[in-house]
């Protein structure tokens, strides 16, 4: 079958390779498209000729579990996997493979694992209520647009922070209540969801409020942070907490029941996938250096044929 992998030149090369050869609890899944997220980008830099990327897909299963476990054969599903995906096959374990609504398009069910389940479980990780105030950093990108509107779902109070202004010209109607450039240092927030690093972590320590939570899920301007421990102890209760996608999942043993819930979301129309670039997996060099340019507002897709 064929494949994108690494050319060890940064890019990816469109090559022969092995059938999947899954482990009893993997469903084999015909790939009809896969989304691109920033952190297979970055790795691609440096990554071995022959590495193959690929965790966000969506598409049909051919060869369902030896272990009993996901779906039949035949069955649209979304899913989650441990890389390889941007494949014709893929090999993806069934505790992060859910059933995909019939009329959810796949380009916009595989912008769905990554980006949604990180802004799903982190907002679940500060503890998200109604009467929340909740801070998203790098609101513009997948993740962030997300966040944005499962938050408002639940009935919080959205700040969306971007880079420049425009990027957030449709955030507001996506649920945010204000759109910033730069962190509102003024202010006070029981849930900041913080992808930036650098400096942007520093405010967010300074601005979450009493018994509030700070969630790191990345660090994107690839800057320490420093910052003022008495501004941030003197929060009482306020957290820390460091958010990475699998073990969270792991621990929890949530992604296909939350993936289920993202999926049905957006067949309904109530969570927007945010498709910024749509190309032939023929083409996954424009969208590779659109990511790598910052000029991806949401999220970018690859059709596999």
């Amino acid at each position: 079958m064929r494949a994108l992998v690494a050319d060890g030149r940064g890019g990816v090369a469109l090559r022969e390779v092995d059938e999947p050869r899954p482990e009893p609890g993997e469903a084999v899944v015909a790939v009809h498209a896969v989304s691109l997220n920033p952190f297979e980008v970055r790795t691609l830099a440096s990554a071995s000729e022959g590495w193959r990327p690929g965790s966000d897909v969506a598409g049909v299963v051919v060869s369902p579990a030896a272990d009993g476990s996901g779906s039949p054969e035949g069955a649209g599903v979304v899913a989650l996997a441990r890389g390889g995906g941007w494949a014709e096959r893929a090999a993806v374990p069934t505790e992060h493979m859910a059933l995909s609504p019939e009329g959810l398009d796949p380009a916009r069910a595989a912008t769905l694992p990554v980006a949604g389940l990180t802004a799903l479980r982190a907002l679940h990780a500060g503890g998200l209520m109604a009467d929340h105030r909740v801070l998203v950093t790098g609101a513009s990108g997948g993740v962030g647009r997300f966040a944005v509107q499962l938050a408002a779902h639940e009935g919080a109070d959205v700040t969306a922070v971007v880079r420049r202004l425009e990027l957030g010209g449709d955030l507001e109607r996506l649920g945010a209540v204000r759109v910033v450039v730069g962190m509102p240092v003024e202010e006070e927030f029981d849930i900041i969801l913080e992808s930036i690093g650098g400096a942007s972590l520093a405010a967010a320590l300074g601005m979450v409020a009493p018994r509030g939570t700070v969630v790191s899920f990345g660090n994107s301007s690839k800057e320490p942070t420093t910052f003022d421990a008495g501004s941030f102890f003197s929060k009482s209760g306020a957290r820390l907490y460091a958010f990475t996608l699998f073990p969270e999942l792991e621990r929890l043993g949530t992604g296909a029941h939350d993936l289920a819930r993202l999926a049905a979301l957006a067949a309904g129309g109530r969570l927007e996938t945010s498709v910024d670039l749509e190309t032939s997996w023929h083409d996954a060099a424009t969208a590779i250096a659109a990511l790598r340019e910052r000029r991806v507002v949401g999220k970018a897709v690859l059709r596999i044929h």
